[in-house]
């Protein structure tokens, strides 16, 4: 769908959702409140310019990947999508310049991650729904094991997660990645943590200590303001949350009526 108010940009929607946003002629404009959230953090990952090595577990119109090229030209992207279909139809609709240092691959998700090299990467973004929820095998232990194993000393993880009260997948999530990672924070909305909307939560872990001020103060000055948690608030939110194993592992919540929907 074409965005009227801006010449080259488009809004992908999968089933009714909105999916992805991207502006060919100033990919540095990110439309979604938990895409700039992530922005926030690539670009407090290292100086100003500076190329990053940066695995995308899942690629929608390569919103993210884009923005990377122009702030950090340079940089080694390698973007890992299952949806063919979807792949298609970036490349043909939305394609990336050439010499974009990006590749792009259609595999699954987890089979990728666990056959990267161990430290290939300074940050791993994951953002992966299967129609509009976040796949189960993307959301145990052993699942962030292997995101741990694959990040460079104080390299980060960030995910793009959704839930709604009582949290009790977002709680589980964040005792999962404990169990892995020294430094958690936690990224949304208000009215979000305040449980009266289902909404997205950007989740960053790291072994080394996160940027958590800096962070507070991106996210508070952008059009919809978010929160940052961590240290001791984070872990009440979490409360007495367990960690998901492989075995038990489940999606996370099928969003309520509407509460993505454009149309």
């Amino acid at each position: 769908m074409p965005d009227l108010d801006r010449s080259r940009a488009w809004l992908l929607t999968v089933d009714g959702a909105p999916q992805s946003y991207v502006d060919l002629d100033d990919p540095a404009h990110l439309e979604f409140e938990y895409a700039r959230r992530i922005a926030h953090v690539l670009d407090l990952t290292a100086d100003p310019g500076v190329p990053l090595d940066v695995l995308h577990l899942g690629g929608g119109a390569l919103t993210l990947p884009r923005y990377l090229v122009a702030t950090r030209p340079g940089s080694h992207q390698m973007v890992i999508e299952a949806d063919r279909g979807l792949l298609e139809l970036v490349a043909e609709y939305l394609p990336l310049p050439s010499g974009t240092g990006v590749t792009v691959r259609p595999e699954d998700a987890r089979r990728a991650l666990e056959a990267v090299p161990e430290g290939s990467a300074d940050v791993i973004v994951a953002d992966v729904f299967g129609g509009s929820r976040v796949p189960a095998q993307l959301t145990s232990v052993e699942y962030a094991r292997a995101a741990a194993r694959a990040l460079r000393p104080g390299g980060r993880y960030t995910a793009n997660l959704a839930d709604g009260a009582p949290f009790a997948f977002l709680r589980s999530q964040l005792a999962t990645y404990r169990t892995v990672f020294a430094h958690l924070a936690l990224i949304a909305e208000p009215s979000v943590l305040r449980g009266r909307r289902f909404g997205n939560a950007v989740l960053v872990a790291s072994q080394s200590e996160l940027p958590v001020a800096a962070l507070a103060r991106r996210t508070a000055a952008d059009a919809f303001p978010a929160r940052v948690e961590h240290g001791e608030a984070l872990e009440r939110f979490t409360g007495g949350a367990t960690p998901v194993r492989d075995e038990e592992a489940t999606p996370s919540p099928e969003p309520p009526s509407g509460a993505f929907s454009v149309g």
